[in-house]
């Protein structure tokens, strides 16, 4: 691969790691309190707890499906830059939190719970729901902790 094609990819990276992280960030500190909230905004409830979950489980799909993309660019960056001997320790464990919890949120949790979202509201309140939406959010912060270490990681090895 080129020196040139090589730097593109580079900084493709990490504006992808950037976005991503950022996405991540917004999503659970923006958009879930504003949906779960939604009636100090109106005044009232207009849509119940379980309408504001549909919700909020569409914008997570959504973003699952930019997860995904990003994990397998990343899988591919990383290894290009192991296979030419460019890489260190720490880049390959974050790597592997990134992945790990990226594929496990969109390949995983997210599907897991839509399905018991299409099983009722009286699902999403039992005990297993409760359990895998804490789960998921438990590696939804791995994930933006692995996504900023890879983000900073690379920006060092980039600005050197």
């Amino acid at each position: 691969m080129t020196k040139k094609i090589f730097k593109v990819m580079t900084i493709g990276y990490i504006v992808m790691l950037g976005a991503v992280f950022g996405a991540t960030i917004y999503a659970g500190a923006v958009v879930a309190p504003t949906i779960f909230h939604s009636e100090t905004f109106f005044g009232g409830e207009i849509i119940s707890n379980f309408q504001e979950g549909l919700l909020m489980t569409s914008n997570f799909d959504k973003l699952g499906t930019f997860v995904t993309i990003v994990v397998f660019f990343a899988l591919f960056y990383e290894a290009t830059k192991w296979k030419s001997f460019e890489s260190d320790r720490w880049t390959l464990i974050s790597l592997f939190f990134f992945a790990s919890s990226g594929l496990l949120f969109s390949g995983f949790y997210i599907p897991d719970i839509i399905s018991m979202q299409l099983q009722g509201e009286v699902v999403t309140q039992s005990e297993k729901f409760k359990n895998v939406h804490f789960a998921s959010e438990l590696d939804f912060k791995l994930f933006a902790f692995s996504a900023l270490s890879l983000l900073i990681l690379n920006l060092k090895k980039a600005l050197r």
